[in-house]
């Protein structure tokens, strides 16, 4: 994707553009292109291919390029790719060349490959997470974890699968689809049959803001754990009586839950709903970081010093000491402090902040003081920035010289002078 200035000095371009040039731009992110840009571009909007026809196809490249991989290979790359032609020839080339060895490129290399893991393992981590096997739950994760998963994916095939148990009912496998198999698509519709559409709901919006809030947590792996252990206990429910219909509520309400009963009580199911989700939701940012705060790291060292750091300015003095150039210039530049105490720093930011910033500075503050630290991001504006103090300060010491009777006198005698900047100079008393 281009940045603003790019963009700009393409609108020129298409503009006026020679009459022998035509300019052909595809994009699956059209949210990000300027609207000066959509606007004097002719729009066409390509549909997903399906599933069967991009099978078909990437099977003929694969041929033509004397590639050698298994149809359950290739169905995995088609499901990746999501309908993009262009993702799944990508994914192709990255899984025959990452075969260096030259032998068929088969499902299971093609999921290590491409950091992928079975439904499942994700299917039978449910149902433990429903059962309230913890102790089973966190050995699946990890299993998954160890494969090279990462913490997003992990996430969003979460989702994809708790749609599937709420909608269950309504779909159906085919050939067209690889994103389950017979098997997978039976496992989950025995399960869906006994669950709560509430607890459903719940682990969704659940789900949500741990995706939300999973960039400020240094650890992801340890934020996940705990993820799936405060399901568990989701609304004090630690069984499947909880989290799960009885046969005399399964016979008075089918499969989708739905009962007149139901229906009388839904507005104090969805109240009952609401205060929970707000309850366990609003517990979820920094609940790693909240945690580990607790603990009492070992030192590598025993002869290590931890440093104290007690304001911001200290902060942006220890990244100068140990030249960190990178932070020190978001600190000064991007920051805006909301708040600094007893480990905790508060900050707003502007767009030009590093997405890494928080990342870095939470490995590094554990670094340099042998303890956690909190920091969150406000949307509070909060105090200026270094940089901005530092301008306004320049804006009125020029202000104040252009006030003064010395700027007057060099006025009269260089009519054409201006002040651009003014130097406060420390008189030394030996001088």
């Amino acid at each position: 994707m281009l940045s603003k200035q790019a963009f700009n000095a393409l609108l020129k371009t298409l503009e006026e553009p020679p009459e022998y040039l035509k300019f052909i731009f595809a994009t699956t992110e059209i949210k990000k292109i300027p609207i000066t840009v959509v606007s004097r571009c002719q729009r066409f909007d390509l549909s997903r291919i399906k599933s069967d026809q991009l099978f078909e196809f990437i099977k003929k490249i694969t041929e033509k390029e004397k590639g050698i991989a298994t149809d359950e290979a290739l169905k995995l790359i088609v499901k990746l790719s999501e309908g993009s032609v262009r993702d799944a020839l990508s994914l192709l080339d990255r899984g025959l060349i990452s075969n260096i060895e030259g032998k068929e490129l088969d499902l299971k290399k093609a999921q290590k490959i491409y950091g992928y893991f079975e439904k499942s393992s994700l299917i039978e981590l449910f149902q433990n997470l429903f059962e309230g096997n913890e102790d089973q739950v966190i050995k699946i994760y990890r299993k998954i974890y160890e494969s090279g998963v990462d913490s997003k994916i992990f996430l969003n095939d979460f989702l994809e699968i708790l749609y599937y148990f709420k909608n269950i009912s309504s779909l159906n496998i085919d050939g067209t689809n690889f994103t389950l198999n017979d098997e997978e698509f039976k496992k989950i519709k025995e399960i869906a049959n006994k669950i709560k559409n509430e607890t459903l709901l719940l682990f969704w919006q659940f789900t949500i803001k741990t995706l939300e809030e999973i960039e400020i947590v240094s650890n992801q792996h340890i934020a996940m754990e705990m993820f799936l252990i405060r399901l568990i206990h989701l609304k004090g429910i630690s069984n499947f009586s909880g989290m799960m219909l009885d046969n005399e509520s399964m016979n008075e309400t089918g499969i989708n839950g739905e009962s007149e009963n139901n229906n009388k009580s839904k507005k104090k199911i969805d109240e009952e709903l609401f205060d929970s989700k707000s309850k366990t939701i609003g517990q979820i940012k920094n609940i790693v970081q909240e945690k580990k705060l607790t603990e009492k790291p070992a030192l590598k060292n025993e002869q290590t010093k931890s440093l104290q750091i007690k304001n911001f300015d200290d902060l942006i003095n220890v990244c100068n000491i140990y030249k960190e150039i990178k932070l020190k210039y978001e600190l000064e530049t991007n920051v805006n402090l909301v708040s600094f105490e007893n480990q905790r720093i508060e900050i707003s930011f502007n767009e030009d902040l590093d997405k890494e910033f928080v990342k870095n500075l939470s490995s590094k503050l554990y670094e340099w003081t042998n303890n956690r630290w909190i920091i969150t991001l406000s949307k509070t504006k909060g105090e200026p920035s270094k940089k901005e103090k530092e301008m306004n300060k320049k804006i009125e010491l020029i202000k104040n010289a252009k006030n003064s009777t010395t700027y007057k006198r060099v006025l009269d005698k260089f009519l054409d002078a201006e002040l651009i900047d003014v130097k406060l100079v420390n008189k030394e008393k030996n001088d």
